[in-house]
C-alpha cells in the first residue's frame, strides 16, 4: 500500500500552490501607518499583504537570520544598506520619508513640556527607545546630548526595546515623559491621550527612512506582488497618507 500512495501524495503536494501573500517587516513607528497603507494597497490590487512589526535593528538581524520576508520598511536608511551591501537585495534602498521627533507626556501640559523640564522634579522616568536597534531613540540621545542634559537626566531614562515598547511607557503612566515618532502619536488609536511637542530637528541628524524590496528567486509567486506593493509606497497615495501622521 505503501509503494501506491507515496507517488499520489508526492503529485498532490506538487500541485498546491504556493502563497502569494506578502510579509512586510515594519519598523514600530511605522506601524499606524502601515495599517492605512495594507488596507489601500490590498483594496487596489486585490493581493494580501501580512505585517511584521520590531524594531528596525531586530527586524534586520531576523533579515540576516533567513526570515521569509519580501519587503523591509526601515526607520532609517543604515540597515536597509546593511542588507543590501550583504546582497539581500538586488536594487539599493529608497527614502519614502523623513521622520519627526517628538516629547510625549500624559501628565505634563503642553505649555510646559520642553527638553527642560525633563531635569526637574516633575519628572521622575522617562521613556526612551533603545538607541542601538531603533533610529529615534538614536535621535533623542542627539536631542538630549546637544541641549546639555543627557548627563543629567541620565539615571531617569527607562530604555524601551523598540518605540512601540516606548510608547506602551508613556501610555501607561509607567514614566512622566517620553520620546517616540510624531507618526505615533497622530495615530487613532493614541487620540486625545496625553500632551506633546515636536522636538527641533536642528537638535538631531534627519530621520531618513528607507525601504527596500528583498530578493527573491525567478520563479517567485511573491515577486510580482512584492515589486507592486514596493512601488506602492512611493506613490502619491501612499505620500498623503505619510504626511497625514507627521512625515515629511
Amino acid at each position: 500500500m505503501k509503494s501506491i500512495f507515496l507517488p499520489i501524495l508526492i503529485l498532490l503536494s506538487g500541485c498546491t500552490k504556493p502563497s502569494e501573500k506578502i510579509i512586510v517587516a515594519t519598523a514600530a513607528n511605522v506601524q499606524y501607518v502601515m495599517k492605512e497603507l495594507k488596507a489601500e494597497f490590498e483594496k487596489e490590487s486585490g493581493k494580501e499583504i501580512e505585517v511584521v512589526v520590531s524594531s528596525s535593528g531586530k527586524l534586520t538581524a531576523q533579515i540576516r537570520e533567513g526570515a521569509p520576508f519580501d519587503v523591509f520598511v526601515s526607520a532609517d536608511t543604515k540597515y536597509p544598506e546593511e542588507i543590501f551591501k550583504n546582497g539581500g537585495s538586488d536594487i539599493e534602498p529608497k527614502i519614502y520619508a523623513y521622520g519627526t521627533l517628538a516629547l510625549w507626556s500624559l501628565t505634563i501640559p503642553e505649555n510646559e513640556l520642553n527638553l527642560n523640564v525633563l531635569n526637574s522634579d516633575k519628572v521622575k522616568k522617562i521613556a526612551l527607545p533603545n538607541p542601538k536597534v531603533a533610529p529615534y531613540g538614536e535621535a533623542a540621545i542627539q536631542a538630549l546630548t546637544k541641549q546639555g542634559l543627557l548627563e543629567p537626566i541620565k539615571s531617569k531614562i527607562v530604555y524601551g526595546e523598540s518605540i512601540a515598547q516606548a510608547a506602551q511607557y508613556i501610555t501607561t503612566g509607567n514614566v512622566e515623559a517620553g520620546f517616540t515618532a510624531l507618526s505615533v502619536i497622530l495615530a487613532p488609536e493614541m487620540k486625545g491621550k496625553g500632551h506633546y511637542t515636536v522636538i527641533d530637528s536642528t537638535l538631531y541628524n534627519p530621520i531618513a527612512q528607507a525601504a527596500l524590496l528583498l530578493r527573491h528567486s525567478e520563479n517567485s509567486p511573491k515577486r510580482e506582488t512584492s515589486q507592486k506593493f514596493y512601488d506602492f509606497l512611493f506613490s502619491p497615495k501612499a505620500k498623503a497618507i505619510f504626511k497625514k501622521y507627521g512625515y515629511k
